[in-house]
């Protein structure tokens, strides 16, 4: 055998698939880049309508251009309590119809046209002084280099169809059997798992079928296999995550399995469908300038995976209840009660900056739920001045989560931003990032007043009545407070800020009065000078919690 043809194969195809790659990425983050904002807006509009959770996922999966970013994002909400396993599951029956998209825009045979539009594009992307025509270009950068990815392994594996012992290795996994069919949905499911994307391995699929490298059937089964290997990736995201999130990457595993089982089943009565689809025997071959071409098979491996993908949903979709219970039932709740884990957040998803910062925003409003109910054990225990240990132990352990929390957001984001990332995302992300520090520190000023409380009670230093009911009074302002920045968060309301500022100001006039009645208390001696150092201070951590409030107002009223 020619090393130096070899050579050249391998460089072509090597070439070219890393150009595909790369230009799916610029495709998927200028289109990301357009439309992302807004992906939130449909994120929030998934209900238990199962129709418009496959409308939501598909449209999703068509601008980021990833079944896997989007089904691991899905998983993430749901580990994160954002979204119930129902509506998981729409979406991520829509993320495998939207992930077909890819093999249609292949199918549009411009080829020769992938350079110039790389560099007519590119001059855009460079020289673009404003947002949106930059990232159309970068857009259209990405589709050139698809195209032009593509050529070169198709190039790449021509003279494959001269050598016999590839011909022969090749004719031992032809679909022509049951046993074929398994043999390529395997090699599939393998390829698919190697690369991390199943768009990858159906360029290269298409690009063997175009090359008449492989035949039809075989093609149509490789594409079969790779709905299950795309599946591999959701199901790592959730090891470590909760027992709902492990459920929706069942789901997405069982959709995947169960569809490629019935579909392998009906193969050899699919492929003539496909035939009158088409118009055309997707295998036939014409002479082109005296060359061999086969201009039907790319077009029929696109009707193949949508058609697997579209009959599947339709067969599932009205079961989705069904197979919620059944998964429940194969998965069942066992988590302990009390504090689950409350940081989850996937690197996948710094690939697709819109969706993560979805993700980053749904820790966030973790993190300030946290805080609050940091605020009911306090008052719980306060009511008990022989102390509360299980309390005590539940408050602590949280501070300690919150701060892990915000570590994890923080580097999260550092990676996001570190891409090709549009202004307003980035915006965006630099105030998660100031918002984790925010509620973080709240939650060690809580611990603060906590570790007062202790003291006083080890060192035998009662708090007095009067000074008790002014602590809770208080205490419940303060926890009020923040409740109301947190309900502003969620409400993504921006006029808060006028508000926060107003009952800011009277949180500290409260403090005051309450720290000169202490003082009075103070001086008439019905205080020791240690009990009054350590009420002083507790008094002065709802202030610091009331000022580290108020920040995050500002973050929520677009205030830099």
């Amino acid at each position: 055998m020619d090393i130096d043809l070899l050579l050249s194969i391998a460089f072509g195809v090597i070439g070219g698939l890393g150009i595909f790659l790369v230009g799916m990425k610029f495709m998927s983050e200028g289109l990301q880049a357009i439309a992302g904002h807004r992906l939130r807006s449909l994120i929030s509009a998934v209900t238990d309508n199962r129709i418009l959770g496959v409308g939501v996922g598909l449209l999703i999966t068509c601008v980021v251009q990833s079944s896997t970013i989007t089904t691991v994002m899905t998983v993430g909400l749901v580990n994160s309590g954002f979204m119930s396993l129902l509506q998981s599951l729409g979406i991520i029956f829509g993320a495998n119809i939207g992930t077909t998209i890819t093999g249609w825009i292949l199918v549009l045979d411009i080829g020769k046209y992938g350079l110039p539009l790389i560099g007519v594009a590119a001059f855009f992307f460079l020289f673009a002084k404003k947002d949106r025509p930059r990232y159309i270009g970068m857009t259209f950068m990405g589709i050139g280099m698809l195209f032009f990815g593509l050529e070169l392994m198709r190039s790449g594996f021509l003279p494959l169809r001269t050598m016999d012992e590839v011909r022969v290795w090749f004719h031992a996994f032809e679909a022509t059997t049951y046993w074929g069919i398994i043999r390529c949905a395997f090699i599939g499911v393998m390829l698919t798992i190697l690369l991390q994307s199943s768009s990858a391995t159906l360029g290269i699929t298409m690009g063997l079928a175009s090359a008449g490298v492989i035949e039809f059937p075989t093609a149509a089964a490789l594409v079969i296999g790779e709905n299950i290997g795309t599946t591999i990736t959701a199901y790592i995201s959730s090891l470590g995550a909760s027992k709902t999130a492990k459920r929706a990457a069942l789901g997405h595993i069982m959709f995947n399995v169960i569809g490629t089982t019935w579909f392998i089943i009906a193969f050899p009565f699919v492929l003539p469908l496909i035939s009158i689809i088409v118009g055309h025997d997707p295998g036939a071959m014409m002479l082109k300038d005296g060359e061999e071409t086969y201009p039907y098979v790319m077009r029929s491996i696109a009707v193949v995976h949508t058609s697997f993908n579209v009959a599947n949903t339709l067969l599932f979709l009205p079961f989705a209840g069904l197979l919620a219970r059944f998964i429940e039932y194969i998965l069942p709740e066992k988590d302990p009660k009390g504090i689950k884990k409350l940081t989850y957040l996937d690197v996948r998803t710094v690939h697709s900056p819109s969706l993560g910062i979805i993700q980053s925003r749904e820790q966030i409003h973790v993190m300030s739920e946290a805080v609050e109910k940091m605020f009911g054990y306090l008052d719980s225990i306060m009511d008990k001045p022989e102390g509360h240990p299980e309390l005590e132990e539940k408050l602590f352990r949280r501070e300690r989560i919150l701060d892990n929390m915000q570590k994890e957001v923080v580097l999260f984001l550092g990676q996001l931003l570190a891409g090709e990332v549009p202004h307003g995302v980035t915006d965006e992300a630099r105030g998660h990032i100031r918002m984790a520090h925010e509620y973080e520190a709240i939650s060690d000023y809580q611990t603060s007043v906590l570790k007062g409380l202790i003291k006083l009670r080890k060192e035998n230093l009662d708090i007095s009545s009067e000074g008790l009911k002014d602590l809770k009074r208080l205490h419940g302002s303060v926890s009020e407070y923040v409740h109301m920045i947190n309900k502003a968060l969620k409400d993504e309301d921006r006029s808060i800020i006028s508000r926060a500022r107003k009952e800011g100001t009277e949180i500290t006039r409260l403090m005051k009065d309450i720290r000169r009645d202490h003082l009075k208390r103070l001086s008439d001696e019905k205080v020791t000078p240690l009990k009054s150092l350590i009420y002083m201070d507790m008094l002065n951590y709802y202030r610091r919690i009331k000022d580290h409030s108020v920040n995050v107002a500002e973050v929520i009223a677009g205030e830099k």
